[in-house]
């Protein structure tokens, strides 16, 4: 089994990186392989509801975000890190994220569908829970079952050797690497045993307008 850590930083190895390794090194001590994906620090456009990605399973826009989809059908499970911008996830990761999962939503693919997703937020102060509930809003969307740890899913720093001195934060990195470890296990255990996942139904769309 494998996890893939998406670094959702323009910064590719600072404090992000760092909560994610050790995210990395629990999962690694527990017998999962883990591989890092850096989303990158060029401009990453934001979805435009184009609707190509119906009939190509794919984003127009090609770029990191048609990468990581090749790549997450082979994942197990995933880590999405992220630092604090102005009290939220950074925009590169949003419109990196409407775009994954929107492609692979509209275009079929259930390349995430009931693999377990986890967070690592990074910030020098505040904005980790409002972050912590704008990331989770994705996986709840994509039927990922959230891994959580003993607490919020953040260290503090400016710096990487700043968050290593985060003790507490460092201890939550690695209880939410164990505890994605227990929950692939598990869901392992249980295909093993033979009980199969849930039968999707056809989506109803509704909205609130009524004749």
């Amino acid at each position: 089994m494998k996890v893939l850590l998406v670094n959702g930083s323009p910064h590719k190895e600072k404090c992000t990186y760092t909560a994610l390794m050790e995210v990395s090194s629990a999962l690694n001590e527990n017998g999962i392989d883990t591989d890092l994906f850096w989303i990158g620090n060029q401009p990453i456009s934001g979805c435009i509801a184009c609707k190509t990605c119906v009939k190509k399973h794919a984003c127009v826009f090609d770029d990191k975000v048609n990468e990581f989809l090749d790549l997450a059908g082979d994942y197990d499970g995933f880590v999405f890190g992220t630092p604090v911008h102005w009290g939220g996830a950074t925009g590169a990761i949003t419109s990196f994220l409407d775009r994954a999962f929107y492609a692979d939503f509209c275009g079929g693919g259930n390349r995430f569908l009931l693999k377990p997703a986890g967070l690592a937020i990074s910030a020098r102060r505040a904005g980790t829970t409002a972050t912590w509930d704008q990331m989770n809003k994705y996986f709840g969307l994509m039927q990922m079952p959230i891994i959580t740890s003993r607490y919020w899913n953040m260290v503090h720093g400016t710096t990487p050797e700043e968050v290593r001195k985060d003790a507490e934060g460092m201890q939550i990195m690695r209880i939410l690497g164990k505890n994605m470890a227990w929950f692939l296990k598990c869901k392992e255990a249980g295909e093993k045993a033979g009980v199969p996942l849930p039968e999707q139904e056809t989506i109803s769309f509704t909205n609130f307008i009524r004749e």
